[in-house]
């Protein structure tokens, strides 16, 4: 891996990145062209300093959920995102999980703008989402990484989310059926250390998912119900169905409004919340 090569695409894409398309105020005429670099770290959700040590080629390199994050905030194209995990060292592999959003999954996302959508990767870590999703889960940008996994959460935490709440019945039902799909992951991807060391850290630091996993139980997860308690809008119920990529082996997390509730009209005012937000930002 060459930190150089990195850090000089790194540099190349942020200057490319037009603002206005990735939903950043230009008020001001700018000295360069491009994001500037506290831009980017906003996008990506991480430190400033980070970016300036990537881009100046004198850090470690970025792991493949940083590498995630900066390929949807920069809107990398299939290629680039290939050679950007390339070049941190994350080549791809049969045997290694694929963090690679598409470009057209990315516009799927976009599209679907009336709709929540977070996109996971095999560990169901959340590595991209669209605004309605922030809007109603919280910034994932202020998240820490491993905070970001549904798993981590779900078992360290009690919920994978501060606004999510379930029976108690819905929610062992999740945990049970995410570690099903944990475990059929695992022979999909026997060489990627960030797996292994997820389940790892997992049966060391809950019982619940040491029985579960000890169970041996294997099967997908495709559908939840669940109550987003937003601070604004108030209680929204939603129905959650997984959508699977052949490809990357991507999650998609689609939120509908659960028949029969108001969500629906509490998700239209909460899109139009962060519309006003935005434009008072802007």
């Amino acid at each position: 891996m060459s930190t150089g090569e990195l850090a000089a695409s790194l540099r190349t894409w942020r200057d490319r990145t037009d603002p206005a398309e990735v939903g950043m105020a230009v008020n001001a005429p700018r000295r360069a062209p491009g994001l500037r670099r506290e831009e980017l770290a906003l996008l990506a959700g991480i430190s400033i300093d980070y970016v300036v040590r990537l881009e100046q080629g004198r850090t470690r390199t970025p792991s493949a959920q940083v590498c995630a994050s900066l390929a949807r905030a920069l809107r990398l194209s299939d290629a680039e995102q290939a050679h950007l995990f390339r070049l941190a060292g994350h080549a791809a592999d049969r045997g290694r999980i694929s963090r690679r959003i598409p470009a057209g999954v990315r516009r799927i996302v976009e599209a679907l703008h009336d709709s929540p959508i977070g996109v996971l990767d095999v560990t169901w870590t959340l590595v991209s989402w669209n605004p309605l999703y922030a809007a109603l889960m919280g910034d994932p940008t202020a998240l820490e990484e491993r905070r970001r996994s549904t798993l981590w959460r779900i078992f360290t935490e009690g919920e994978a989310n501060d606004r999510v709440r379930h029976t108690r019945e819905e929610r062992d039902a999740l945990a049970a059926s995410l570690v099903a799909d944990l475990r059929g992951s695992t022979s999909r991807y026997p060489h990627d250390p960030e797996l292994s060391t997820l389940v790892e850290d997992l049966y060391r630091a809950s019982d619940e998912f040491a029985g579960l996993w000890d169970s041996g139980v294997v099967a997908g997860h495709h559908q939840s119900h669940k109550t987003v308690v937003h601070p604004e809008v108030g209680d929204i119920e939603l129905d959650c169905d997984t959508l699977t990529t052949a490809e990357d082996d991507l999650r998609l997390l689609v939120f509908t409004p659960t028949p029969g509730s108001d969500a629906r009209g509490r998700l239209d005012l909460l899109a139009a919340l962060g519309t006003q937000a935005m434009t008072a930002r802007t």
